[in-house]
């Protein structure tokens, strides 16, 4: 399958360039212009489709017989190829076989046993950088609790382990339309690939590892043995980048809102219902895509069989259409429907860790932090994720 012009393009046009460095540092106008052209908009510069409404988004996610991932999730043919069969990148009985041992431990019942140490990994996290009155949000204190606890729990071998961050960063990089960023990107992931392929095998794993539980799979019969690398991926990626941006954007929202921090702090119980609205407003992961498998119409406009469409969950979650005043950070307003952990099928299989670690982090902040004031602050230019490669923050105190 080649990312080509459909034949017949339909519905409004773009010429808007999503992938501009200015648009990926602050997107919101491009987002709000795409929203305003239609449902779904196609993109001239990308021979692609965006949907950036939150209603097109959500139907899309959540239609895979229209709309399948086993034709890949990304924008460009090679990342499709690459990743083709693992988790992300399937349908129907393959997808559910894959997905049920990688999810394994990250369920709920799976977790519980966690709580109390990420707790007391949070609270300890806490009271060192907070001591020190100054901080950066994004390596000393977002970075310990997915690389600590993450790595441990995936159990790769600890040589090479250094680089997951790198590899996590640049594999979704490599999820963008092949511009520059992607290219450069590939031959990181050529790495991240031959890690998984010769280093996360049987015999190098941490034995009762999620990690070996995939080859444990494989050996049973339940995946084929080919799969294991790119399941691998599954753990080596998506389980630290996300939640660390996650985690600073977090920051840095309640340091330009510190109103909504004083009602965090006067009731924690808000924490839950913040991290929703963190989420909504600073998605980690901006926009994946799907392969049109058959001609299907989204209110009014035909998406023709063989095009791709490009769902952008960063633009959904911010629909004025769906969400009042979508641009005001209110941590009372607890969107249970944001799309930044995308929806159906192939909704994050990480969430419920990901909200087990920010919730811990945030209750263990408010109960020691009044104030945030970012000191400096540096985002990171990605095709895909949203959030900051430094920010260095003070902190006022409680008595």
């Amino acid at each position: 399958m080649t990312i080509t012009p459909p034949t017949i393009v339909t519905g409004p046009r773009s010429n808007l360039d999503v992938y501009a460095d200015d648009v990926l540092l602050d997107p919101w106008v491009t987002y709000r212009e795409l929203r305003d052209l239609g449902p779904v908009a196609y993109l001239d510069r990308y021979h692609m489709y965006a949907a950036t409404r939150h209603a097109s988004v959500s139907h899309i996610l959540r239609t895979p017989e229209v709309f399948p991932s086993a034709e890949g999730v990304m924008m460009n043919d090679e990342m499709n190829k690459v990743l083709r069969g693992n988790t992300l990148c399937s349908d129907g009985a393959d997808h559910d076989a894959s997905r049920s041992i990688v999810v394994r431990p990250l369920t709920p019942k799976a977790l519980r046993p966690l709580e109390q140490q990420i707790r007391d990994e949070a609270r300890a996290l806490v009271d060192r950088v907070v001591a020190n009155g100054s901080f950066d949000a994004v390596t000393q204190l977002a970075h310990h609790l997915p690389v600590t606890i993450v790595s441990n729990l995936v159990g790769l071998p600890e040589e090479g382990r250094e680089r997951m961050l790198v590899w996590a960063s640049e594999m979704f990089n490599c999820f963008g339309p092949m511009n520059e960023r992607t290219r450069a990107s590939f031959t990181v992931l050529g790495e991240m690939m031959h890690y998984a392929t010769t280093q996360a095998v049987p015999g190098k794993l941490k034995p009762g590892s999620w990690a070996e539980a995939i080859h444990d799979a494989a050996a049973q019969g339940k995946v084929a043995p080919e799969k294991c690398p790119v399941m691998m991926i599954d753990y080596m990626g998506p389980s630290l980048d996300t939640t660390i941006f996650a985690i600073t954007s977090a920051v840095w929202l309640f340091a330009r809102n510190p109103d909504q921090w004083d009602l965090v702090r006067e009731d924690p119980r808000l924490v839950p219902s913040a991290i929703n609205e963190v989420l909504r407003m600073e998605a980690p992961i901006q926009d994946f895509s799907r392969y049109v498998a058959v001609d299907h119409e989204i209110d009014g406009v035909l998406l023709p069989a063989g095009s791709r469409v490009i769902t952008y969950y960063g633009a959904a979650n911010r629909d004025e259409r769906h969400y009042p005043d979508p641009d005001r950070f209110d941590v009372r307003r607890n969107p249970t429907d944001h799309l930044g952990f995308g929806a159906g099928p192939h909704a994050c299989v990480g969430m419920n860790l990901a909200r087990l670690e920010m919730k811990a982090l945030f209750e263990a902040l408010a109960a020691k932090v009044t104030r945030f004031h970012v000191d400096a602050e540096e985002r990171a230019l990605h095709n895909i994720l949203r959030g900051f490669t430094r920010l260095d923050v003070s902190v006022d105190v409680s008595a």
